[in-house]
């Protein structure tokens, strides 16, 4: 079967998780970023922010991280590991949900509008050469984290996207079948 390179980005995606320099930039940065404009949002309310950390700004986000790891209370491997974390990779961006008072959309519905612009933008990087893998984690539901970075009442993470350039050619994802987790009604 002939795939259009679309489907074929989507059906071969995988997170890569060895990611070294360069990180996205320039025009390639903003083409990811348009994507993330594409994802379904009823009444383009854009509930989502991104926030994103590269250079001075990994020490920065890292110093953010062992704050909060600190105020929480975490064991001391969580302390120690804190400010590396965003080393991990050359560029970290950090999706925010945003939501806005609306009548009509709800939070739930907003919160999936800013996740999927996690997964809109990781395809894009794929799509571009780059790699990256979405990752989570305690400091998503953390409020003193979320202080940290000066995030206002309401809003939440929604997830840290690492970027850069895969270290090591990307293996194929073996084929699956869904079958089992489909139900017709």
């Amino acid at each position: 079967m002939d795939m259009s390179s679309g489907l074929s980005l989507l059906l071969n995606r995988r997170s890569c998780h060895a990611l070294t320099g360069p990180a996205p930039c320039g025009e390639a940065l903003d083409l990811i970023f348009r994507a993330a404009l594409r994802v379904p949002d009823f009444l383009r309310l854009r509930p989502f922010r991104f926030l994103v950390a590269t250079g001075d700004g990994l020490d920065r986000l890292g110093e953010a991280m062992l704050r909060a790891a600190l105020a929480a209370g975490k064991p001391a491997e969580v302390v120690e590991r804190a400010p590396r974390m965003p080393h991990r990779a050359p560029m970290v961006i950090t999706v925010v949900a945003s939501p806005k008072i609306s009548d009509v959309v709800p939070v739930f519905d907003q919160h999936l509008a800013a996740g999927c612009t996690v997964m809109a933008m990781q395809m894009a990087a794929q799509g571009l050469g780059f790699g990256g893998v979405w990752r989570s984690g305690w400091f998503m539901h953390d409020d003193g984290f979320h202080r940290e970075l000066g995030l206002a009442a309401g809003e939440r993470i929604v997830g840290f996207l690492y970027l850069g350039t895969p270290r090591h050619p990307p293996e194929p994802p073996p084929a699956e079948d869904p079958s089992p987790l489909i139900h017709w009604l």
